[in-house]
């Protein structure tokens, strides 16, 4: 094994600070000053090996798009539309000053194997799934779905860079993802029935887009991706110093916490006006504003997400946010709730079930660890 232009790793002994430079890797809230951030691509884009993990959250008018298709690319002029609007984003965050990283692509039509199952992969285009940044610690998260078991390899050459450079670098626990980890009893609750979830609680499994991040506090939401056990997991492992608040919302469908409940800058929330029903008491005394109807056309394919990805915006500071060009209603609605909308086309992006904060994860924002409750 060479080990020619290897960069050395630091030693680091906890406690002896002078062993440890400044970390590269800082965020604690979703709005703080943004400085650093990771960009999906959607190279080799591709509908994934088909499981039971995907009725729960896949809109029902592509079941069948997705059992037909499992393995193959998504249509190619979706994915070039994607490309373009992916590097028209980049384009606007370094305008306004935010270094981009991009992943390296890896092969996902390449089938791979474990001791009990065989899948296919899907993208690297959505790193807030894949990645949860707390304070100076960048997290691998053990993700539920078959197809996304090495989706973090196409960020390990960043994750290496950033733990050379004096981050922490932590990987949740592996799973095995057999079928213990699914309800094998599962059956569609519908829209209005009670929450019934796919995933038990035989191993830890979380995405880190089901947490959203407000200083010393973390709101987190049990999902189809996202049991008890992977929320514990965090719990122990981010400590005394951060508290886990564990919310239910009116979703018989839930996956990600970022079109559903979304701090924005202290004291302002933007929320589902469907899903939030009533405000969590922890937020009282906020500035809360229900996100308007989407104006996304019934003909335009979201294949993995519903309409109100419109609420997915990404936070540059207290101020600037990114929201979808098209959608006229959400920057008016923002203008009017006091911030500063900064349009960018992404309605083809959409289509593969992500919109900006999906398609980012922030390395580094401009700030200290506060409480804002």
């Amino acid at each position: 094994m060479t080990t020619e232009n290897v960069p050395p790793v630091k030693p680091y002994m906890s406690g002896v600070s002078a062993d440890r430079p400044e970390s590269p890797v800082c965020s604690y809230t979703e709005w703080d000053p943004l400085e650093e951030v990771i960009v999906g691509i959607v190279d080799d884009a591709s509908f994934p090996s088909w499981h039971m993990a995907l009725p729960p959250v896949l809109p029902g008018n592509h079941h069948e798009t997705f059992r037909r298709n499992a393995g193959k690319p998504f249509p190619p002029e979706q994915v070039a539309a994607a490309r373009a609007e992916l590097e028209e984003f980049v384009h606007i965050l370094e305008g306004e000053g935010v270094t981009v990283r991009r992943p390296e692509p890896i092969p996902q039509r390449t089938a791979y194997t474990t001791l009990d199952w065989t899948s296919t992969g899907m993208y690297a285009a959505m790193p807030r799934d894949a990645i949860l940044v707390v304070g100076d610690d960048i997290i691998e998260c053990p993700m539920a779905w078959r197809s996304r078991y090495y989706e973090n390899l196409a960020y390990r050459p960043l994750l290496k860079e950033y733990f050379r450079g004096g981050a922490k670098w932590t990987a949740g626990p592996k799973p095995e993802l057999t079928d213990a980890q699914f309800d094998q009893d599962w059956t569609d609750p519908g829209e209005d029935g009670p929450q019934r979830l796919v995933v038990t609680e035989f191993e830890p499994t979380f995405d880190a887009a089901d947490f959203t991040r407000c200083g010393r506090d973390i709101i987190a939401q049990k999902s189809n991706v996202t049991n008890d056990f992977g929320i514990e997991w965090l719990r122990r492992h981010l400590g005394d110093e951060y508290r886990i608040h564990v919310f239910e919302f009116k979703d018989s469908h839930p996956m990600h916490i970022d079109a559903t409940l979304v701090p924005m800058a202290p004291g302002k929330l933007l929320i589902h006006p469907e899903r939030v029903p009533e405000v969590p008491e922890l937020f009282k005394g906020w500035d809360v504003m229900a996100a308007p109807e989407p104006v996304i056309p019934d003909s335009h394919p979201l294949y993995m997400t519903s309409k109100w990805i419109n609420m997915n915006i990404l936070m540059l500071d207290e101020q600037r946010v990114i929201v979808e060009r098209q959608d006229e209603p959400m920057i008016a609605a923002m203008k009017k709730f006091g911030f500063t909308p900064i349009p960018c086309n992404f309605r083809n992006f959409n289509s593969f079930g992500g919109s900006f904060h999906c398609a980012t994860v922030d390395v580094r924002r401009r700030g200290t660890l506060q409480s804002y409750f």
